[in-house]
């Protein structure tokens, strides 16, 4: 029996599919199991990472646990204890998801946030796997509703290019880490086929919609006063604003094969994804 955190998230709720496909015991893990939608047979409890209890009770008899920790700007990491829990449990099989560029300290101060979490499932005494993919061709969903409207895609990365990557292949090379030892001790960075910036993913699905797309321009320092007139602090504003400059500046450009490597077959590229979702773009 596998359990997964984070179960009704983008990752999640896709490492949940592939493994029921697969014939595999699940247990998605979600703060209201009423509101999950996932596949049929899959085993839903409550967990709440803040809530040891629960998180012990959600990782009893596992085999394998996906570990999805909060970590970010402002909340407080959930990380650690999270990866306690499941050691506690005694679960000896354990894949985190962290992010590209975690522990390159010089990039910024968001690549020290995965940190503590990889230092603690390094320490667990499981056999563990990391995950670092790169940007979700997903995050794109969040210009569905400007293109539905007519309105420019918004651009705070300029000609900036990234490994974009499907989510799907992100959990399928958590899917193989979590059924195998083979993947233990490994750290890898599951990117796309090809770097691409906002401006040709924008391109892509212009030609998928079949009409032009504009491509609007939005500068660091607009970007920071919109988040700080929307009631983020300074700090908040400034940190989250680094890594938009730290992509605009070419610094997450890195292609790898490692969902190649991992899952015997290429990487989808943005197009594959966009074919696949282009509804959410329509009206």
């Amino acid at each position: 029996m596998i359990v997964i955190t984070g179960a009704t998230g983008t990752i999640g709720s896709e490492v949940v599919r592939q493994l029921a496909e697969r014939g595999v015991k699940v247990r998605a893990v979600t703060r209201n199991p009423e509101a999950a939608r996932l596949p049929e047979g899959v085993e839903v409890v409550r967990g709440d990472y803040l809530d040891p209890e629960s998180m012990a009770a959600a990782f009893d008899g596992a085999q394998a646990a996906f570990l999805v920790g909060q970590v970010s700007i402002e909340t407080s990491d959930t990380d650690t204890a999270l990866i306690a829990a499941a050691r506690d449990a005694g679960v000896p099989r354990l894949v985190k998801l962290s992010a590209i560029g975690t522990g390159d300290t010089l990039l910024g101060p968001f690549t020290t946030w995965h940190m503590p979490g990889e230092k603690a499932i390094s320490e667990s005494g499981a056999a563990w796997t990391i995950l670092r993919p790169s940007s979700f061709a997903s995050n794109t969903l969040s210009w569905a509703a400007p293109i539905k409207a007519g309105q420019p895609v918004p651009n705070m990365t300029g000609t900036g290019a990234q490994g974009v990557v499907d989510p799907r292949d992100v959990a399928a090379v958590a899917v193989e880490a979590l059924l195998s030892d083979e993947h233990a001790g490994r750290i890898y960075e599951p990117t796309g086929p090809q770097a691409i910036s906002v401006p040709e993913q924008a391109a892509i699905l212009s030609e998928a919609l079949g009409r032009p797309l504009e491509v609007s321009e939005i500068p660091l320092d607009q970007v920071r006063a919109a988040m700080v007139a929307a009631g983020r602090t300074e700090g908040f504003a400034e940190r989250a604003s680094a890594g938009n400059r730290f992509v605009r500046n070419g610094g997450n450009s890195t292609v790898t094969r490692d969902v190649e490597r991992v899952t015997g077959r290429a990487p989808r590229t943005y197009a594959d994804w966009v074919r696949d979702h282009l509804a959410a773009f329509t009206a």
